[in-house]
């Protein structure tokens, strides 16, 4: 069955008594659907109805929820959120119409400079304000759109080797050079300073003390688009493209009364770099440029500001309101900028684990994955831990807990109990979930490290995975 879906383009504001949507470019529009399309469908309908390409432009679809209180516009992040808003519908039109912010796609500062060209357009785009709604009014954690639980992912240079005890090991590949992770994991200090994209400041034509006179020449156009960012935030100003392409710029301010316009261009079609050609209320406070500003706060220390933090960074030095989501954004780019992306903790794995047994004499670690070498499961238990079990009570307690990172997944953990009758961390473990192969691949490690006894005894929640698995694993130990 197909199901009309009304949608407009625009962003929600907050009233006293509710959030509206307040629309205006293009005006209402429709789609037909199936009933049961996926958010993966509905963002593609949506992107050819608008005539936009995902490589350039980002969306984020929301609705107001039929309640009779104000709460927060809900965002579509998975196919059951679809699926409830289609479920509203009277015959065959959905009652609720649905709400799309449309901006540029960011382009993050790590990525490989060759990217940036499928950023440019020909042709003139204003852009939508980035005015995302509050989401303390409602209990919730913003996440990636679609971030129901992703696939674990690739391990790159490594390579399966097998131990003394006939077990499967995953380390760093021969030839592949042993970095220590510990110092990126820590946010410690190191002989390399941390890479933090900075803004220089010169004698200017700007309120904030920046030059962009005419002949001055930047790197890549990257760069340029940072500054002109940089400088409009702080200035409290706006500006459009009018014209962008591989070898031009064209900007100007968005007040029709005012005649500021910059053009720059390749200083040859060779070269990557652009010169100031011309030089005659802040979309650009991206979350790119406000992480880039705020990541030095999170140099050395444990946690750095939150969200909340953020806005009042952005407010303190740059005079700029930005919504809370946003913010989250810019701490989130913030932690990738200094800590690097969750993908690349996964791939110095290996590394980090080979430099634990290296310093820390009798560590067992473990990494299991699949024939495409994606990640599947880890095991750790330090050599203090095991020795030091001999001389605990023989009761380990073992359970699990869920993982609220990108890549979701459990945490298993086996803990033991010493004489005062305190916990005593003994190993751990990161599986894709709590099933019977999870428990049996886990339990086999740990029985590795503790061994198989009659005096030793297992304490669990008793679940049919574990109950089966123990019993086929520790013949002798109780449970």
């Amino acid at each position: 069955m197909k199901v009309v879906l009304f949608f407009e383009v625009g962003n929600w504001e907050e009233l006293e008594d509710r959030w509206e949507f307040k629309g205006g470019v293009g005006g209402l529009k429709s789609i037909l659907v199936g009933e049961d399309i996926s958010l993966a469908g509905l963002f593609e309908k949506i992107y050819g109805k608008l005539g936009l390409s995902s490589d350039t432009m980002d969306l984020v679809l929301s609705y107001s929820p039929p309640l009779n209180k104000k709460c927060s516009p809900l965002v579509l992040k998975d196919d059951e959120h679809v699926a409830a808003l289609l479920a509203s519908r009277s015959d065959s039109t959905c009652k609720i119409p649905l709400g799309v912010i449309v901006e540029p796609t960011e382009v993050c500062a790590y990525e490989k400079s060759s990217q940036e060209s499928s950023d440019d357009t020909d042709g003139s785009h204003d852009g939508f304000r980035d005015n995302y709604f509050d989401v303390d009014s409602c209990d919730f954690e913003p996440t990636d759109v679609g971030s129901s639980r992703q696939k674990f992912p690739i391990f790159r240079n490594v390579e399966r080797t097998e131990n003394d005890n006939g077990a499967s090991v995953t380390q760093p590949a021969e030839g592949n050079p042993v970095v220590d992770p510990l110092l990126r994991l820590t946010g410690a200090a190191s002989d390399e300073p941390v890479n933090v994209p900075t803004t220089e400041a010169s004698d200017s034509t700007f309120r904030d003390g920046s030059d962009l006179h005419e002949g001055k020449y930047f790197n890549t156009k990257k760069d340029l688009k940072r500054k002109l960012s940089d400088i409009a935030m702080k200035g409290n100003f706006e500006f459009r493209t009018r014209k962008s392409n591989r070898s031009l710029w064209v900007i100007e301010c968005i007040d029709p009364n005012c005649s500021w316009r910059l053009r720059a261009s390749k200083i040859v079609p060779e070269s990557t770099k652009f010169v100031i050609r011309k030089n005659a209320n802040h979309r650009q406070a991206t979350y790119v440029v406000i992480g880039e500003q705020v990541a030095p706060q999170y140099v050395g220390v444990e946690k750095g500001p939150g969200p909340k933090g953020v806005q009042t960074f952005a407010r303190t030095k740059f005079g700029a309101q930005i919504s809370y989501y946003k913010a989250w954004r810019g701490r989130k780019h913030a932690h990738t900028l200094i800590r690097g992306s969750p993908e690349q903790s996964f791939h110095i794995l290996p590394s980090y684990f080979h430099m634990l047994e290296k310093l820390n004499h009798g560590t067992v670690t473990r990494i299991e994955v699949d024939g495409e070498s994606r990640f599947k499961y880890l095991f750790l238990a330090f050599g203090v831990a095991i020795r030091g079990f001999h001389y605990m009570r023989k009761i380990v307690g073992i359970d699990g807990t869920f993982l609220k990172g990108q890549y979701r997944g459990v945490l298993l953990v086996a803990t033991a109990q010493d004489g005062n009758g305190q916990c005593y961390p003994l190993a751990w473990g990161i599986v894709d979930s709590e099933n019977e192969d999870a428990w049996t691949w886990f339990l086999t490690q740990l029985k590795e490290v503790i061994g198989d006894t009659d005096e030793l005894a297992l304490i669990s929640d008793r679940a049919p995975s574990i109950k089966k698995v123990i019993s086929t694993i520790f013949e002798k130990a109780h449970h």
